[in-house]
Formats: structure tokens, C-alpha cells, sequence
């Protein structure tokens, strides 16, 4: 059972019926308000809403402009241009909750109106409750009934925090022409207005130093025409008030998300300003995390996979609350913040802190939601592993840094990941397809007394490098507390395989995504949570320096990855990040043709050394550039095909 019809509700009452679980939808009012408090959505909730099939009813979405931090400009797409859904969006509350309703209804789900919860009771196998004349018991129930949430209060959850010390008032008017103000600052106020399509302006207002007064209902409108007036000399009395409402600059957050069989999820877990649209994308991404986990009870999910959601949310959200706490300051404070605020002016003309900010902002920097946790097990619901009790304790050239290798599942990919570990690094295992095999590298890496976990991403296809770095900056923020990368090993790739004759566009495109196009931005993504001194390894080939015709297209894949080596190195050296490449010749990577010792044979006689390379020889020497004895060594193609280029 779901308490509350708002947008959290009810997209929660859509993600259970998506596993087809029964759910009943309580909500104390008759009918909907009609009010759109909030009217913005960010890109990683369009995201989560795409993945679900329920963009349609956002009727359409339209993308906004901008965004802001504090009052500030801040443009969010900043966060990850090439994230689908950059930016932000515009979708009124009103149309978001019908367009979920209607979804709700559609697939199953029940949704009762006109009854308020009374009484709640929490037994060892369900929860009973009382809501008006109706007496209801259930497997679950959660509490998405808002900041002043009942569910929260019966079932007596903590929900420490500081209350409202600012206030602001909210007005929807019709009939009204004023200028169109955006966070603009007057000597007694803050004034906002903006007039939508259908000619209702929208205006908002705090005096400096208000406070919230101790209200049982919403202020009048008398009360905000005489504020608005006060602030801009405006009269804006002869209009028609379609809404009016107050609200204030409380932050709170219950200590746990969950109570036995009761859980809470949007305002009722977290009570923050509204400030940028982050409140209703906060609570649709806590029903997003929520849907999966709290369905896979029925099928046979563990109690841990459930506690995972009070863990990944409460965190998320936590960080988010202390960034709309100083978002508060900076927009609510009179005279005393005008310094503070021409600093953050200065320091959001810096890339790296607009990006980090965006990014905070509009979750992109969060694990996306899964789906279905018990068929994707290695997704960021499941807890991270125990320490071993027999880590290994020596210091290793690479003690304290984290690392990324792609395509590290198998082959030289596998060979480095287990290398750099052994060195001491925390190692992000990336994978494509095959969760078993990321699993057993990361095992092996863990018997050796080494850090490891797995991260999803299929590369060459769209939102890959996103998809890539949410689940790395997740991994790397559970087991140390930073999203810091130290080192990137771009090693993931595709062969060709096929004689110039037969390539066909489509051949040449996916070469393309995955081993030149893919490369390039995870080198663009990582650099932004890159300290100085960070070391990026590209694997390239010795097709680049010797021709084999039926590898034509593989082969330039490979020259762009040089030429990425190079221009990088040029632009990351003055931080002393080095960007190096680094060339296998014929390696056993374990394909079938060396298991044949005549085609073996053959092949071992192109090195001067008289044998084929060992994946382990490529990573001794990744390893080597990823250490600090290569710090003067950048934008270099090092020969590691066993001679192969000295010639016959």
C-alpha cells in the first residue's frame, strides 16, 4: 500500500505494477489540487522516466533553459553534454500526476481518494491500517505523503534537521502584466516572476531577515500583493489569484528510510527548499529506487537488497540537502551574503566546479535506478563486499589510487586489472556482457588481498560513457568517499576481422564507437574527477605501424587512439597528468587459433624474441606508466609488441 497520490506515489504505484505487484494508492484528498508546485525535472529523472516507457505522460516534455545555483547562472547541461537529457526540463506537477494516474490506473493499480490514514500497525508479516472508514492490511505500506507526512508521524520515525528560519510566499496569478524577473535582488527582497503560455504569471517573493510565521493555512493573497509591493513598488492587486501558498527553507531528513515493513519515500523522508525543482526529483528518483527492490520481495529478494535502499537514497539525498543549504543562503541572505555571493560568482566561471555543481543538481553523478535488481545483481543495490580478513597489508607502487580499466573482463583487459591491484590500487572492473566473468576478476583480485568491483557499460551505443561513470563514481564513493580517479586504462575494443572488400558502414561505425569515439569522451568524463598527477593509458596496436590488410579499419580505430594520446598529452601536461599509448604485437588473449600450436608457432616467429606475447607482458607494462617512475614520460607510443616492429 502507497499513502499519498502526488507524483512519488504514484510513480511508485507504476514501478510495482511493472513487476506486476498489487498496490493500493490512499490519498486523503477527493480529487487532485490542481496546483503545480513544482514544474522542472533534471536530467537523470527523465532518464530513469525514459527507461520506464512513461515520458508520454510529461505530455510532451519541453526542454527549459538554464538552471541556476543559488541565483547564479548555471547551466546545467554542463553536468554531461552528452548525457540524452541534458539540461532541464519543463513539466507541470498537474500534468506529470495525470499522466502517472492515468499509467497507474491503466496497469492494475488502485487508487482510493477521500481517506485519511488514522492509525498505522506494524505486525511481523504485514501492516495493517486505518484510513477513514476503511480498514486496510498489506505486505508494505510506504509513506509518500509529503513533508508533514502522517505515515511519518505514526509510525514514529526520527526526522531530525533544522526547521524553516526564511520564508517565502508563491503566488499563481491571472490578469497581471509585470516584468519577467529571475532571482533579481532589491534592496528590502528577492523577486521572482515569470508568465507561462497561458498567461498566469507566476511570481514569488522574500523579504530579507522573514521568517516563517506560525501558519495553520496558506497566507492571502492581500498578504503577498502588500509583500510584492514592498519589495518592487508593483501593484499587482487587480489580479486574480489562482493559488496561493507559503513555504520555507526547513532541512530535514528521517534517519532511516525504513521501519520494519513501513518505508518512506519524497518529502515524507526529506523536507528541503524547493529550490531549482530538486524537491519532486529527489522523491521520483527515491520511488525509482525503491519500486525494484520492494517488488523483489515478492519474488524471492533478500532483506539486504531492501535495506539497500535506505542506504543508496539516504546518502544521495543527504549530500543533496547540503547543497540546497547553501543554494538557501546564497539566495535568501540580504547584505551579509553579497560577498559570499561575488566569490561563487567567480568560482562558477571555473569548468570543473560548474560541471560539479551541475551535476549535483541534476543527479547525474547518482547510480540510476535499477529496473529489476534481481536480474542485474552487480547494479549498485548490492552491497559492497566485506573487508577480507586476510588483506594483504605490504604497500604497493599504486597504494591509495583507484583505477578504471575498460574491457577488463578478459584478456589483456583482465591481465591489467588484476596487475594494478596487486600494486595496490582500488581497481573499477568494466564489463559489457558477461557479469560472470567481471565477477571472477574481481574474485581473483580479492583472493590475492586486492580492491576491485565490477562496473556495466555496453560501449558504442548511446549514453555509454554516462551509463559507464555513474556506476564507477558510485563504486568508488561506497569504498572510499571520493569519486576520485587516479588512473584510466582504455583497453576495450573491437577487431574487424574482415577483408577491405566486404566492411560495410555498419562494420565501420561500431570499430568506430567502440574504439576511437568511446576512448575520447571516458578521457573527457574522467579528467573532471582526475587529480594532478593522474595517469591515462591508452591501448593502441602495432597494426599502426605494420599493415595486415583484413585489420584496415581496426587499424585506424587504433591510429586516432595515437592521435588522441598525443593532443591530450599536449593539453593535460600542464597538470601533470600523463597520456600515453601503448602497443601490443600478436598476445594470447585466449582465442581459440592459440590453442593451435602450428599457427602458434608461426606467429612467436615475428617476435625476436621467438614467442607470442602473454597479456601479462602488456600489463607490466601499463602498470609501469600508471606509477610514479613514469612521470616524465607523456604522449609516447610504447612498443610492447615484443620486437615484432624490428623487422624479419
Amino acid at each position: 500500500m502507497v499513502v499519498g497520490a502526488g507524483p512519488v506515489g504514484l510513480l511508485l504505484a507504476c514501478e510495482l505494477r511493472a513487476h506486476r505487484v498489487g498496490v493500493t494508492v490512499v490519498e486523503r484528498l477527493d480529487r487532485p489540487t490542481g496546483q503545480s508546485r513544482a514544474s522542472t525535472l533534471h536530467a537523470a529523472t527523465m532518464a530513469l522516466l525514459a527507461e520506464r516507457d512513461l515520458l508520454d505522460v510529461l505530455g510532451p516534455p519541453v526542454r527549459g533553459t538554464g538552471g541556476h545555483f543559488g541565483g547564479l547562472p548555471l547551466d546545467l547541461a554542463e553536468a554531461d553534454p552528452e548525457h540524452p537529457f541534458a539540461g532541464v526540463w519543463k513539466a507541470p506537477q498537474t500534468v506529470v500526476e495525470a499522466g502517472l494516474a492515468r499509467r497507474a490506473l491503466d496497469t492494475g493499480a488502485r487508487i482510493l481518494r477521500g481517506h485519511e490514514v488514522t492509525a498505522v500497525t506494524s505486525r511481523p508479516d504485514h501492516v495493517e491500517v486505518v484510513a477513514g472508514t476503511l480498514r486496510l492490511r498489506a505486505r508494505y505500506l510506504v509513506g509518500c505523503d509529503g513533508e508533514r507526512s502522517t505515515v511519518r508521524r505514526l509510525a514514529g520515525f526520527d526526522f531530525p534537521g533544522t526547521p524553516a528560519g526564511r520564508e517565502l510566499l508563491r503566488a499563481d496569478v491571472a490578469g497581471i502584466d509585470v516584468p519577467a524577473r529571475r532571482f533579481e535582488r532589491h534592496p528590502s527582497g528577492l523577486a521572482i516572476s515569470s508568465r507561462g503560455p497561458d498567461g498566469v504569471t507566476r511570481v514569488m517573493m522574500h523579504e530579507y531577515g522573514t521568517a516563517p510565521d506560525a501558519r495553520t493555512s496558506d497566507p492571502d493573497f492581500a498578504e503577498v500583493v502588500a509583500t510584492w509591493r514592498r519589495i518592487t513598488g508593483e501593484d499587482i492587486g487587480g489580479g486574480k489569484p489562482l493559488w496561493v501558498n507559503a513555504f520555507g527553507d526547513a532541512c530535514r531528513q528521517v534517519t532511516r528510510y525504513r521501519a520494519g515493513r513501513v518505508l518512506l519515500a519524497g518529502d515524507a523522508a526529506h523536507q528541503q527548499l524547493p529550490v531549482g525543482g530538486q524537491a519532486i526529483n529527489l522523491g521520483l528518483q527515491d520511488a525509482a529506487d525503491l519500486g525494484g527492490k520492494l517488488a523483489a520481495q515478492f519474488r524471492g529478494g533478500g532483506e539486504r537488497l531492501l535495506e539497500s535502499y535506505h542506504e543508496v537514497r539516504h546518502a544521495a539525498v543527504s549530500r543533496a540537502l547540503t547543497g540546497i543549504a547553501a543554494q538557501a543562503h546564497l539566495l535568501l541572505g540580504g547584505p551579509e551574503v553579497i560577498a559570499l555571493r561575488e566569490v561563487v560568482a567567480e568560482l562558477l566561471d571555473l569548468r570543473p566546479v560548474r560541471k560539479h555543481l551541475a551535476a549535483a543538481i541534476s543527479g547525474v553523478d547518482q547510480p540510476r535506478p535499477q529496473r529489476d535488481p534481481l536480474r542485474d545483481p552487480l547494479r549498485d543495490a548490492v552491497p559492497a563486499r566485506a573487508p577480507r580478513e586476510d588483506r594483504r597489508t605490504t604497500m604497493g607502487t599504486l597504494s591509495g589510487k583507484t583505477a578504471l580499466v575498460t574491457g577488463a573482463s578478459r584478456g589483456i583487459g583482465k591481465a591489467t586489472a588484476i596487475r594494478l591491484a596487486r600494486e595496490g590500487a582500488l581497481v573499477a572492473v568494466h564489463y559489457g556482457h558477461d557479469p560472470a566473468a567481471a565477477e571472477e576478476v574481481v574474485a581473483a583480485i580479492e583472493g590475492d588481498g586486492g580492491s576491485a568491483f565490477p562496473v556495466r557499460a555496453e560501449l558504442g551505443i548511446p549514453g555509454d560513457v554516462h551509463e559507464l561513470f555513474l556506476g564507477l563514481e558510485h563504486g568508488l564513493k561506497e569504498r572510499t568517499g571520493s569519486t576520485e580517479l587516479n588512473i584510466v586504462v582504455n583497453n576495450a575494443g573491437v577487431m574487424g576481422g574482415v577483408a577491405p572488400e566486404d566492411i560495410v558502414a555498419e562494420q565501420f561505425d561500431q570499430l568506430y564507437a567502440v574504439n576511437a569515439k568511446a576512448p575520447f569522451f571516458i578521457v573527457q568524463r574522467a579528467i573532471g574527477l582526475m587529480p594532478n598527477g593522474g595517469r591515462i593509458i591508452n591501448i593502441s596496436s602495432g597494426l599502426t605501424r605494420f599493415a595486415n590488410p583484413q585489420e584496415i579499419a581496426y587499424a585506424m580505430t587504433k591510429g586516432a587512439i595515437d592521435q588522441l594520446t598525443l593532443h591530450f598529452a599536449k593539453h593535460l601536461g600542464p597538470r601533470g597528468i600523463t597520456v600515453n599509448s601503448v602497443g601490443p604485437g600478436i598476445t594470447n588473449n585466449g582465442t581459440p587459433v592459440f590453442n593451435m600450436p602450428e599457427v602458434v608457432e608461426q606467429m612467436a616467429k615475428m617476435s625476436v624474441f621467438n614467442r607470442v606475447g602473454d597479456t601479462s607482458d602488456i600489463a607490466a607494462a601499463v602498470a609501469f606508466l600508471a606509477g610514479d617512475d613514469a612521470r616524465w614520460i607523456t604522449g609516447s607510443y610504447i612498443d610492447a609488441s615484443g620486437g615484432t616492429l624490428l623487422g624479419g
